[in-house]
């Protein structure tokens, strides 16, 4: 997962109002949004190397999403998949808080990551093994790539005022969210940020949807949780040359 946007008690309906678009190479194997067969109680894509998703809800509520953080020439070969994160918060009954110290003992285990996960409609919490450092995420309007929360990449920021301005009119569903993870235009050469990877390739890297050879946006993610409770989950799966393959739908109320 490469680009979440999110807004957290933004709006008189929702609760949480998120769109995430997935980057990963196109032959990683990986199954559409679909209820888990060994856990039945997630709604999520699957990474079928890793055996874990970049993002996933349940029917009681619980949510978690997660982001590589790049970092050149730091990756560990052996490590652990950041996809299994998810799982293993989705699948327990601690809250966000127990978790997430826990985990704070296997920083060394993953490569870099950003980690969102709730178990309670209005509260997000953020945690990266980067800083080790937990924070509850306050109301308002966020972005996450693949450095920490909120910082100001071209793409983030873009984002989140496309974000603000659709939250700030009528919105009647999850159409206009879709179309702003779409955004294929690459950001001006002098907003690009230093990474540490070729400049040509930093701004192949900048749009919200990426096409490039052998790589680019898999998916697109929409989730929205009302205040009454109901929730949508939407999944939008493309092939190699960007167009929309398959799409998945899930609405329910949460069961608490």
């Amino acid at each position: 997962m490469c680009l979440i946007l999110f807004a957290v008690n933004e709006h008189p309906r929702y609760t949480l109002v998120l769109a995430a678009n997935r980057d990963e190479f196109f032959d990683r194997p990986t199954l559409y949004a679909h209820p888990w067969e060994d856990h039945r109680e997630i709604i999520a894509g699957r990474d079928q190397k890793g055996g874990g998703t970049w993002l996933g809800i349940t029917r009681k509520g619980r949510f978690a999403a997660v982001t590589n953080y790049r970092e050149p020439g730091s990756s560990m070969t052996d490590a652990l998949s950041r996809g299994t994160l998810t799982v293993d918060f989705l699948t327990e009954n601690n809250a966000p808080e127990i978790y997430l110290d826990k985990i704070k003992n296997k920083n060394h285990l993953y490569n870099g990551y950003n980690l969102l996960i709730s178990d309670t409609p209005g509260t997000l919490f953020h945690y990266s093994n980067i800083t080790s450092k937990t924070s509850v995420i306050r109301s308002g309007i966020h972005g996450l790539s693949n450095h920490l929360l909120d910082t100001p990449w071209p793409k983030v920021k873009k984002g989140i005022e496309a974000l603000s301005n659709i939250m700030a009119g009528e919105m009647t569903g999850t159409e206009k969210l879709r179309e702003l993870m779409l955004d294929r235009q690459p950001a001006p050469s002098c907003q690009l940020p230093d990474t540490g990877i070729d400049p040509q390739l930093e701004s192949a890297l900048s749009p919200a949807f990426i096409n490039i050879p052998g790589y680019g946006t898999r998916s697109t993610t929409i989730v929205l949780i009302g205040k009454d409770g109901h929730a949508v989950f939407e999944e939008y799966a493309y092939d190699e040359k960007g167009n929309e393959k398959n799409k998945s739908r899930f609405s329910f109320y949460i069961n608490r």
